[in-house]
């Protein structure tokens, strides 16, 4: 653990992103003091989405950028974190009939835009049911090229090509044997 006071943000995010880090755990005795100071260094996103299954048990996967995902996207505004959920992940995948089972952890992740700043993306995450048999059409203007449910069991394949945050969301979702 590192004091808050004691980091160098620019040092901690380049560890980060070269993989010298796989996480790490700040602490202040101000939590909300923290968390706001914290953010201060960043150009801060929301996004929501959901971990969708269907009737066979199997998770609604993205790919998009070379790496398996979940759907998901930005809020707008005036919209719920519900309601952000479900039309990202209807847009992204082309399905409707999704419901809402509970929220999920949030994920937040950090990456850099255009002329080096720096955004902390935090994702809302929710448990979904699909009932319906409708054709999945990946929404290409996104960069999605390919959507399809894949058995629990299947996973553990695609785990290395996924992002560690998205990873954590599956040990919160039962699944039947």
């Amino acid at each position: 653990m590192i004091p808050f006071e004691s980091i160098e943000m620019e040092k901690l995010i380049s560890l980060l992103d070269q993989d010298l880090l796989k996480g790490i755990y700040l602490y202040h005795p101000n939590l909300e003091w923290m968390w706001k100071k914290f953010q201060s260094n960043f150009k801060v996103i929301e996004a929501a989405g959901g971990l969708v299954k269907n009737n066979q048990n199997e998770v609604l996967m993205i790919y998009r950028l070379d790496k398996w995902d979940l759907p998901k996207g930005k809020i707008e505004v005036g919209e719920t974190l519900e309601k952000t959920a479900l039309r990202e992940v209807e847009e992204e995948c082309g399905i409707k009939n999704l419901e809402i089972i509970r929220p999920l952890s949030n994920t937040y992740h950090i990456y850099s835009e255009k002329e080096n700043k720096l955004i902390l993306k935090i994702s809302h995450w929710f448990e979904m049911v699909n009932t319906s048999t409708e054709k999945l059409i990946p929404q290409k203007e996104e960069g999605i090229t390919m959507v399809k449910y894949i058995a629990k069991n299947k996973l553990n394949e695609l785990l290395d090509n996924m992002y560690a945050n998205i990873k954590i969301l599956f040990d919160e979702v039962p699944f039947k044997s």
